[in-house]
């Protein structure tokens, strides 16, 4: 392990929930903190040596095709989700990113079991696939508001007080199944307070161009606080495993949210080690005679071979 890929595994250490570890999420994790780094603008460039290493890692990931990365991103609204994407996934190949964000299920997404609409739209080899809100949300908000079970015309023995312990175990096996066969999970949960929230949430009310962001019905859920932020303690000591790992990340402040989403993003990278697929030595005597063909067509005054002659 090179020195670069040693301090991002002990930056991302502080974020990690340790499976097996019970969490209460209100006195195990500061919103605000910010660990040694001082400044919004030492952020600004440690953001970008990151999103630098992401798309080194991710132009390796898509040319071997064995492995695909699920990064799973949650958070209470204002959270940071949307910015946290378009800030860490700059630099990488559209071509190799999918993102998908959950809404309400459908009434043919109701007629299949809670995880059907999730595993269509998991990343392929070679790809990083972003869950904007995710399968998690089936022990969040249907937890917080169990009337939602209601619509997921489930059998009566499927509904009784063990749900959510049979769910955490399904998602856990899911997981482990996906890991299995190369898919690297990454989980981050954007960890706000509530008054950055009530912040946040003034802030699309004051200017006009952020009108759009905001919804009557974020209001209603922030009413609902307590019992999310113990949903997600539940969440989080129930489903962070040694295949996919929960990383709690600080959210008051967006700058820094970024820098340690894409720490955790980058790690993830660093432990596929992905590499560009090699040729056998007939594939490359075979390339060597093409290029003989090539060079052998330069015109008059053009060196045979540009790049060997840089």
């Amino acid at each position: 392990m090179t020195s670069r890929e040693q301090r991002i595994a002990d930056f991302i250490q502080a974020f990690r929930v340790e499976p097996g570890s019970k969490v209460r999420l209100a006195k195990d994790f500061d919103p605000a903190f910010k660990g040694t780094i001082h400044s919004k603008k030492e952020g600004r460039r440690l953001l970008a040596e990151g999103t630098d290493l992401l798309a080194e890692y991710q132009s390796r990931l898509y040319a071997q095709h064995t492995h695909g990365v699920l990064v799973v991103l949650q958070a209470l609204d204002a959270g940071g989700k949307d910015g946290t994407i378009r800030h860490v996934m700059t630099g990488v190949n559209p071509q190799g990113v999918s993102v998908h964000s959950f809404k309400v299920p459908s009434s043919a997404e109701l007629d299949h079991d809670y995880l059907w609409r999730y595993g269509l739209r998991l990343p392929s080899r070679g790809e990083i696939g972003i869950f904007n809100r995710s399968h998690y949300e089936e022990v969040l908000v249907v937890r917080v508001h169990p009337e939602l079970l209601d619509r997921q015309n489930l059998p009566r023995s499927s509904r009784g007080q063990g749900i959510w312990k049979q769910r955490f175990q399904e998602i856990n096996e899911w997981e482990r199944t996906l890991s299995r066969n190369g898919i690297k999970i990454v989980k981050l949960f954007l960890n706000l307070s509530k008054e950055e929230q009530r912040t946040r949430f003034l802030r699309r009310i004051d200017l006009p161009d952020h009108n759009w962001k905001f919804s009557s019905a974020d209001l209603r859920e922030r009413e609902y606080w307590d019992d999310y932020q113990r949903a997600f303690s539940k969440v989080l000591s129930n489903t962070s495993t040694e295949w996919a790992p929960w990383h709690v990340i600080p959210a008051d402040r967006k700058w820094y949210a970024r820098i340690a989403s894409a720490a955790v993003i980058a790690n993830a990278m660093i432990e596929i080690d992905p590499r560009y697929p090699t040729i056998d030595s007939d594939a490359r005597q075979a390339l060597l005679e093409v290029k003989k063909t090539l060079e052998a067509q330069s015109p008059e005054g053009a060196a045979p071979d540009p790049f060997e002659a840089g």
